[in-house]
């Protein structure tokens, strides 16, 4: 039996919408089959990466609470927090067709397989995760979905020109109070 059941790789952790008061986040991913699946409940692995690409982190979701919405939360506000700037996912649970995770699926269910298929499993997430040169060929998976990040119009681009846009308005502001001030 297949455990991974979709994946998204390198998404881009500043088109994560975390939310705000009064106002819920998402993790939406799509592919040909799906619009708008929400991944925040997701169960399964994933590998934090560097602004090269390169892994940092690999951590578990699905234990209790810690699904993979809040743990990618946690990162954004712990040790972590500047460390990353992408991350891969490799989930558990079935997307039904109207984008929702299957309750059939969670973190405690029994899987059963052939040892080959649990071997292709861990050798396609190693392969998809870590890009290594050598490789040629890609994961062995049947089934497994691919989804691609949805791109939220609300989550916006805020890049370092416009933080230092911003840092300038702040000091022409205090420049314009102290003179005042004198």
């Amino acid at each position: 039996m297949l455990a991974i059941r979709n994946f998204g790789l390198f998404w881009d952790r500043d088109r994560i919408h975390f939310g705000r008061p009064g106002v819920t986040g998402h993790l939406i991913g799509e592919n040909s089959r799906v619009k708008n699946a929400d991944f925040r409940k997701q169960s399964g692995v994933y590998v934090l990466y560097d602004k090269d690409m390169k892994p940092v982190y690999v951590g578990q979701a699905g234990r209790g609470n810690a699904n993979l919405f809040s743990r990618l939360k946690q990162h954004d506000r712990d040790h972590l927090w500047n460390r990353w700037e992408y991350f891969s996912w490799f989930g558990l649970c079935k997307i039904n067709n109207n984008g929702e995770l299957s309750m059939s699926d969670n973190a405690d269910r029994n899987i059963s397989g052939k040892v080959k298929d649990a071997l292709n499993e861990v050798e396609g997430v190693l392969i998809l995760a870590l890009e290594p040169k050598l490789n040629k060929q890609g994961p062995k998976w049947k089934d497994a979905e691919e989804f691609f990040q949805y791109i939220d119009e609300e989550v916006e681009d805020i890049t370092a020109l416009d933080l230092l846009k911003v840092q300038e308005s702040i000091e022409n502001r205090l420049i314009a109070i102290e003179n005042r001030l004198k």
